[in-house]
């Protein structure tokens, strides 16, 4: 059993000292409002694995002094509890899914530890045509995210929920022009671009023209992608903050490199691209360094 499976195991086995979790007694917005997750971090630690009830329950309420901010009511308590137990989030994803990078940036970027389900989207005639996956995510398709109790699919859907339940580092300017323009990206990308080159639209193209479609899609939209991007770039897409507009670019991006295509033309593009590599939260989400990466492929 791995170290994050023990303590979800012992965290389960404690769980009945706790009562019932009621779903009704959850209020996000007032659990971050009052920073519990920094208070956290000065909390001290729990010994779950000490047999003795009774010390665990007295470990728990020296250390819910440090939880629990003063000023709410005791019904409400129980969001720090649940926060604690709440499963290690899983990401159903492909290593070369360029959708499913745009999530592992953003959860990397917001230090979210998170197990990985690979779904191969070659194997087998393809994974995520199982009936199991199918159950998951109607639309077979990756990436899909089991977090908080509830299954999301869609990158940017995924990346809206983070931001609103994790809100930091931001993704999402404050400013609403600069939110505006964030999402124009995101969507002329996760919407204009990538759909037009992506495996289940390359099938049905035909073999011989996969690259040729392939090319003519991300040229067309890397046409538009680089005039809007004069106006709105910074150090990154928008302004000088990473914004979830950079989880988009850098991935398709890679995908224009993949079918390549010349980015000699497009040159804001390739500056944040290349300064958006270096990154860290960048380079450990690549393709290159996934669990499902082929042996041949990896960095």
């Amino acid at each position: 059993m791995t170290e994050s499976g023990k303590v979800r195991k012992a965290l389960a086995d404690w769980l009945p000292l706790w009562g019932p979790l009621g779903p009704q007694e959850l209020k996000p917005a007032q659990f971050w409002s009052q920073g519990t997750s920094r208070a956290s971090q000065r909390a001290p630690s729990l010994d779950l694995s000490c047999p003795d009830a009774g010390l665990r329950e007295e470990a728990w309420q020296d250390r819910k002094k440090w939880l629990t901010p003063p000023e709410l009511e005791p019904t409400q308590h129980v969001l720090t509890r649940a926060f604690i137990l709440s499963p290690q989030p899983i990401l159903y994803s492909y290593f070369r899914s360029s959708c499913s990078w745009r999530v592992r940036i953003a959860l990397a970027l917001k230090g979210i530890d998170y197990e990985t389900v690979p779904i191969n989207l070659i194997k087998d005639g393809g994974q995520q045509f199982s009936k199991d996956f199918q159950a998951l995510n109607p639309m077979k398709q990756v990436p899909a995210l089991k977090i908080d109790g509830i299954t999301i699919h869609q990158s940017l859907a995924i990346i809206e929920y983070l931001e609103e339940t994790r809100p930091t580092p931001r993704l999402l300017p404050q400013d609403p022009k600069k939110r505006a323009s964030v999402r124009m990206i995101s969507d002329l990308i996760a919407g204009g671009i990538q759909p037009l080159q992506n495996l289940s639209v390359l099938k049905q193209v035909g073999e011989e023209f996969q690259l040729t479609w392939a090319q003519n899609a991300i040229i067309s939209g890397f046409n538009a992608l680089e005039q809007i991007l004069q106006s709105t770039a910074g150090t990154y897409c928008v302004g000088d903050e990473v914004t979830m507009a950079d989880l988009c670019l850098v991935p398709q991006v890679a995908n224009a490199e993949r079918f390549k295509v010349d980015c000699t033309p497009y040159p804001t593009i390739s500056s944040i691209n290349k300064r958006l590599l270096v990154l860290e939260a960048f380079q450990v989400t690549h393709p290159c360094r996934q669990p499902d990466t082929p042996t041949e492929l990896r960095a």
